[in-house]
């Protein structure tokens, strides 16, 4: 019997810490994701929780700083795998494979933060392994991005102001191009939890 996990990517205070998280297309990822985190405890499927750490930096991803946690609002029930990873897909850092190994895992169903980031490298290599994907663009996020050539310094006014920086919008599309029917089906939250947004 085949069986679905509900991957949710780097939702995590380290996020809301930083300036660009006025700019994030969804705000209420926490609430999205929650949808979708409901729907998959209710048809019995596996959660599995990943956060993104980069020791020693010093930054937002620096768990010395106390910001590599859950955003508030989203609490693993007992059982429920809960990993740190530290490169941008979620498997090669990690147990993740052998975690849905044993569980029967045939199946993913992706979201978190960022969309085009950590989100979409774990839907890219998940497909090589295998796996069907079902990338839930709403139930994931991001910010402007910057051309590569704005300094790293850059203040999230400057990047705005740049005619060159992708809008959120702009970025979701191109990774919805991208991935699908390549290494991912794309759903929706109604699709997937049968409840519209905002009831």
């Amino acid at each position: 019997m085949s069986r679905t996990a509900l991957i949710v990517i780097d939702v995590q205070e380290s996020f809301r810490v930083r300036a660009n998280w006025k700019a994030v297309n969804h705000p209420d990822i926490a609430d999205r994701v929650n949808r979708l985190v409901r729907a998959a405890r209710d048809k019995g499927d596996l959660v599995v929780w990943v956060l993104h750490s980069e020791p020693g930096t010093g930054g937002a991803f620096d768990p010395a700083e106390g910001h590599v946690r859950l955003i508030q609002g989203l609490e693993p029930l007992p059982g429920e795998p809960l990993i740190t990873k530290t490169s941008h897909n979620a498997f090669t850092t990690t147990n993740l494979q052998q975690l849905l190994t044993q569980h029967g895992v045939t199946e993913l169903v992706i979201s978190g933060i960022r969309t085009e980031q950590c989100c979409e490298t774990t839907t890219r290599v998940a497909s090589d392994f295998g796996y069907d994907v079902v990338f839930v663009t709403e139930a994931t996020a991001t910010q402007p991005l910057p051309h590569w050539t704005m300094p790293a310094d850059a203040t999230l006014e400057e990047i705005l102001a740049d005619p060159r920086t992708l809008s959120p919008e702009q970025i979701t599309e191109r990774t919805e191009y991208a991935l699908a029917g390549r290494f991912a089906t794309i759903r929706t939250l109604d699709e997937l939890t049968g409840v519209p947004m905002g009831s």
